[in-house]
């Protein structure tokens, strides 16, 4: 039996964190590695740094000083057509194949601070991503592959992954029309949400603590916006290694200058 463990990671910076992405890759020992808002175009990927940690093969979708996504991978990496899913055409999704299965990466966008589509454009581009992903999923569904999808989804969909359910419910990535519209987009694919598959609510799960926090294990307000699902195909490979194949890497976020975002692997027995 061989084994391919996923991670994802909102670096907010890849050229500042590749140092803590090495620490990171040490620690957790990832085949493949997707990035989010790494925040700098193709050319300025620290490609040396990657090949040193021994992630020799790179596909990077980047854009000048905001955005972007990337995946690293010690297999080899097929890029595969992106979905038309972002109308600014921002560098916010990516596709590859690796080991026969195919890895979505995206970077939802956040949303600005309004959850009014009216008054807040950046809030109306965010339920517009939504609805694109929804209709590409929708149609991906029609021939169902081996496939992962993984990013900073932008959105904490369940009562248990946020620190308080009740006074989120108005506040960007927990309001109701983001988790119906993500709830919509996972059953559209026919995908598992591996975390709450492996890990069932009540039981809290956070991938996010706000920077305002000065101590954020103190307050712990956090929240889960960084998922990884897979397809029907890979469901038994996702859940035979139980909970354990399934982590969230929370002591990165205790590191010096960190992402405001902790690491997430998934584990897949093929």
């Amino acid at each position: 039996m061989s084994t391919l463990k996923i991670a994802t990671w909102n670096i907010n910076s890849v050229r500042l964190r590749a140092p803590q992405v090495a620490d990171f890759a040490k620690m957790a020992d990832p085949d493949v590695i997707c990035l989010q808002e790494i925040k700098c175009r193709n050319e300025e990927f620290p490609v040396k740094a990657f090949a040193e940690m021994g992630y020799t093969h790179i596909h990077v979708t980047g854009q000048k000083g905001m955005h972007g996504v990337a995946t690293v991978s010690r297999h080899p990496i097929e890029a595969l057509p992106n979905g038309e899913v972002c109308s600014k055409a921002e560098a916010r999704a990516q596709s590859v194949k690796i080991k026969g299965i195919e890895i979505q990466n995206y970077y939802i966008p956040a949303g600005g601070d309004e959850p009014d589509p009216e008054i807040n454009p950046r809030f109306a581009h965010k339920l517009d991503f939504l609805e694109r992903l929804e209709a590409y999923f929708t149609d991906r569904a029609k021939n169902p592959t081996p496939m992962v999808v993984v990013g900073d989804l932008n959105i904490a969909p369940y009562e248990h992954d946020v620190w308080s359910h009740k006074q989120l419910l108005k506040v960007v990535s927990h309001t109701p029309i983001e988790t119906e519209g993500l709830e919509r987009i996972r059953k559209a694919g026919g995908f598992i949400d591996a975390a709450r598959a492996l890990i069932p609510e009540p039981e809290k799960l956070y991938t996010w603590w706000s920077y305002r926090s000065k101590d954020f294990r103190a307050s712990n307000r956090g929240r889960r916006l960084d998922h990884i699902w897979i397809s029907e195909p890979l469901r038994d490979a996702a859940l035979k290694g139980g909970r354990e194949g399934y982590q969230i890497w929370d002591t990165c976020r205790d590191w010096e200058k960190p992402s405001d975002h902790a690491p997430v692997t998934l584990t897949l027995q093929l």
